[in-house]
């Protein structure tokens, strides 16, 4: 007989596209996810990982194997939800994915929050990108998701999901103290021709949004300063490097040297939780989006400086 747990760390793999990614999502270190395929391996008598460069790679039996295993779980997922549904409150484990300043802005109140309110729920928190958490969702890696779409850049939601609004996070642009725009109460986008911006790599939603409306505008924007991180785009700005938009969550008080100015109309991205419809009726998912509802004026509340 197969064993759940060993067909979860090859399905955590599948998904997450590496041992090490796959280990990090289930808690696990990855000798141990290695020693979990081995073993179904030997009791398939089957090769379900070969190498390739630095990763792995599924063979055909591993996706077939895969593809079953996303069945059985989805199985247990409905057993689990319908046992924590007779019980009436929130237990087990949730894991949630969030993007970078949900999870540093919101997540670690919303956490606390479900601790104090129940101690039989075993809530978990990793930080991903939004455009990879809805199909963490959507593949049953994650419970729920925490994600965001910009006004011109709505968020696609795959069938089997369901969603709903936590709340509309403003952003600002932030230019060096000494700025011409730095004395204005507004900034019309149509002005923004010609200035050096400092934003996310390619790929990212920050990123992608603007493009759009720099172009939308009729502007080509001239990137020269590319980061991950809110605080170190932050700090670039800080330096006198250039300029960038960003947005108020997790963006924490502004350094000296930087100064927060309004764009009109006002940049919005909106935050979603997204969670498979097969689990609506947990109420650990009900709860926890109660509570990020609850918790967002709180986290919403930072007016630029």
């Amino acid at each position: 007989m197969l064993d759940l747990q060993r067909l979860r760390a090859l399905h955590a793999v599948s998904v997450h596209g590496t041992v090490g990614a796959a280990a990090l999502a289930l808690g696990y270190t990855p000798s141990a996810v290695s020693q979990q395929i081995a073993k179904l391996e030997r009791e398939t008598r089957t090769v379900l990982l070969e190498r390739e460069g630095r990763g792995v790679r599924l063979t055909d039996e591993a996706k077939h194997l895969v593809a079953a295993a996303q069945e059985l779980l989805a199985i247990v997922e409905r057993a689990e939800t319908e046992l924590e549904e007779r019980r009436g409150r929130p237990a087990g484990r949730l894991t949630v994915a969030a993007f970078p300043s949900a999870a540093r802005g919101l997540m670690p109140g919303v956490l606390a929050e479900l601790g104090r309110r129940h101690p039989a729920l075993d809530a978990r928190l990793c930080e991903v990108d939004p455009h990879l958490s809805v199909d963490l969702v959507a593949k049953g890696a994650v419970d729920l998701a925490v994600a965001h779409d910009w006004d011109i850049a709505p968020l696609p939601a795959p069938p089997g999901l369901e969603q709903a609004v936590i709340g509309d996070d403003l952003c600002d642009l932030l230019v060096p103290e000494g700025h011409p725009f730095a004395g204005r109460a507004a900034v019309r986008r149509e002005e923004l021709g010609g200035e050096r911006w400092i934003c996310q790599p390619p790929g990212r939603v920050c990123h992608d949004w603007l493009l759009r409306t720099l172009r939308t505008a009729g502007h080509e924007p001239d990137i020269v300063h590319q980061a991950d991180e809110n605080p170190t785009l932050v700090a670039l700005v800080a330096a006198g490097l250039g300029v960038a938009l960003i947005p108020r969550l997790g963006r924490g008080p502004l350094p000296a040297g930087v100064v927060a100015v309004a764009l009109d109309p006002m940049p919005v991205r909106r935050l979603y939780a997204l969670w498979r419809t097969g689990a609506a009726r947990r109420p650990a998912i009900a709860e926890t989006v109660q509570v990020l509802g609850e918790l967002w004026p709180e986290a919403a509340a930072h007016p630029p400086r």
